[in-house]
């Protein structure tokens, strides 16, 4: 049983399923845009700040014999966002936009299927937006089609989004996706359809499939958390030290799909110098937008993942009110570090809060709930340390050894 994978860049879902279809012997050729492993060109270069971002793209030795790279348009989108010619990064229409780095992958995945033999290959496994033209050949040479879904399905996200627009139109250069052209959601639609077995995250995502397409094997794994080596000691000193102001810690994307703007919508209503709120992430608008919706927030740009989880251990919670995911890694990485939550059901993450030990479950579009949660831990400051340790042992439940050897097994039953 043989079976390629692909995917453009590299996460840590990504990694840990490669990793494990290495492990279980069935991964023929792992196909991405630019790999790293420990010691080789591209890791030694990463040590510059300027080519920081390759500390993204490293992977376990065991897959560097099984790896191919297609680096050239990736390699042109991240210089053309480092030199600010952000017109060649447009969104479908420029040509090093991601759009265009999964789909080259894509295609180039697609060229290689032609040299295989339904024989020696079982299954092909790509993701949303890059597995169009992989199926499409797969299906041609008689294989089978393992199609990951990060993220709610277009149609869910494209009404919720819709919604926004009208409920706060300031926000709607920050949503993304509402531009997507017609031709882009009907190639995701192809893709389902072409799909035979369906990867998600999470149960959110699970019920934003159309009916249509439940009838296929959709099989849910949960991602894996940061490994906890110190689950039974004590959280910092600094969330006992009650003379400071509570520290919330917002990380994403900076627009309104993970519901910034009701965050800061809260932030306005509370209006109180006991809260500092804490926003680390990329933005989507210039900042004159953002201080005008709401001034009084410290700016922590995107980082390293040793660096977020630091930042993460000077905050007492995290709040992620979001309105579009498939599951968000942050959650757990902010439960890895002694962080109870504030999170919505559309995070993907509802089986994360226990409900008053790891934090709250609130609702989407309620700036009013998130007021009301940030003020109860604001007057439970003493709470904090128990429910952060509770946040600590039950992220340390999802493990990346356990996600990727429950998609292998049932891929392996799936084929079998």
């Amino acid at each position: 049983m043989k079976l390629l994978f692909s995917h453009p860049t590299a996460n840590a879902n990504v990694r840990a399923v490669a990793l494990g279809l290495t492990r279980a012997g069935i991964l023929s050729r792992f196909h991405t845009s630019i790999a790293s492993f420990p010691g080789d060109i591209i890791d030694l270069l990463s040590k510059f700040q300027p080519l920081s971002e390759f500390r993204r793209r490293r992977f376990d030795p065991a897959l560097k014999t099984l790896t191919n790279i297609w680096p050239w348009i990736e390699l042109g989108r991240l210089l053309s966002i480092k030199t600010g010619l952000t017109s060649l990064s447009r969104p479908e229409t420029g040509i090093f936009s991601i759009d265009s780095v999964y789909k080259s992958l894509d295609k180039h995945v697609a060229s290689r299927l032609k040299k295989e033999r339904s024989d020696t290959l079982n299954a092909v496994y790509a993701y949303e937006d890059g597995a169009l033209e992989t199926f499409k050949r797969a299906k041609k040479i008689g294989v089978k089609c393992i199609y990951d879904l990060p993220i709610a399905y277009w149609e869910m996200r494209k009404n919720i989004m819709a919604e926004e627009v009208i409920r706060m139109p300031r926000w709607k250069s920050t949503l993304g996706g509402v531009r997507d052209s017609q031709e882009k959601l009907d190639n995701k639609t192809r893709e389902l359809e072409l799909a035979d077995m369906v990867v998600t995250p999470s149960d959110f995502v699970v019920n934003s499939i159309p009916t249509w397409a439940k009838t296929k094997y959709v099989f849910m794994a949960p991602f894996g958390s940061p490994i906890v080596n110190d689950i039974s000691t004590n959280i910092q000193l600094v969330r006992t030290d009650l003379s400071r102001p509570l520290r919330v810690l917002f990380a994403g994307s900076m627009g309104q799909r993970k519901g910034l703007g009701d965050l800061f919508a809260a932030m306005r209503k509370l209006n109180t110098p006991g809260i500092e709120l804490v926003v680390m992430g990329t933005m989507l608008a210039p900042m004159e937008f953002y201080r005008k919706e709401f001034s009084n927030f410290i700016y922590e740009p995107g980082r390293s993942q040793e660096e977020v989880l630091s930042l993460m251990r000077t905050c007492d919670v995290l709040c992620l009110p979001s309105l579009i995911e498939g599951r968000a890694l942050v959650m757990q990485e902010a439960m890895s570090q002694g962080l109870p939550v504030i999170i919505t059901p559309n995070t993907g993450g509802a089986d994360l809060v226990l409900e008053e030990k790891t934090g709250f479950l609130i609702p989407i579009r309620s700036p009013e709930a998130i007021a009301e949660k940030l003020c109860w831990f604001l007057q439970n400051r003493k709470k904090i340390p128990e429910m952060g340790l509770m946040a600590k042992k039950h992220a340390a439940q999802y493990t990346w050894d356990q996600y990727s050897l429950s998609i292998t097994s049932a891929i392996s039953q799936f084929l079998t």
